[in-house]
């Protein structure tokens, strides 16, 4: 397994539309392994295949929440190939986010606050499920990277402005440093 590098904004790539997976390989269950690494090492909760620069349909999250308040985080790992979204509410839910392509910068984004979603694993297998809360957020924000959507596009412009302007000072400081 290998940590991957971390796509940021304002990578081109992270712009691209991911095309579907049609057959799992064993390169594509080694990509999925090098891409929790890459998450858990960053640290994150969710890492979309394009993030390291592969436009293929992949996510993987992880939320790695304890079983009880104040305990040890639990490992979780999910994977989602080809997701999809069949049905989402008409209520929305507002969630501060972060993303891993623009590290260390955080907004609230609106989405809906429950989904069906439809997705292959990583043996292949369909998933159909309803999901809410945290998970149902993560999904759609990774989903949007497979869409060329970073979090950042949810926000005014005044606001994305902002979050570039911080993030490009932050990337100006790192090289000088």
């Amino acid at each position: 397994m290998a940590i991957l590098p971390i796509l940021e904004t304002p990578d081109p790539l992270l712009r691209r539309v991911s095309t579907p997976v049609e057959t799992i390989t064993p390169e594509l269950q080694t990509l999925i392994d090098d891409m929790f690494e890459t998450m858990y090492a960053a640290p994150g909760i969710g890492l979309a295949a394009i993030q390291v620069g592969v436009p293929k349909r992949i996510l993987v999250i992880d939320l790695q929440e304890p079983e009880e308040e104040g305990g040890e985080p639990v490992r979780n790992p999910l994977v989602f190939i080809n997701p999809e979204i069949l049905a989402e509410s008409d209520t929305l839910q507002t969630y501060n986010e972060g993303c891993l392509s623009v590290p260390e910068l955080y907004a609230e984004v609106e989405r809906p606050d429950h989904i069906r979603a439809r997705w292959l694993n990583r043996d292949g297998k369909v998933h159909e499920e309803e999901l809410d809360g945290l998970l149902g957020i993560c999904l759609q924000h990774e989903m949007d990277h497979l869409e060329g959507v970073l979090f950042i596009d949810h926000l005014s412009r005044l606001k994305r402005d902002m979050i570039l302007r911080k993030l490009a000072k932050a990337r100006k400081e790192r090289l000088a440093a």
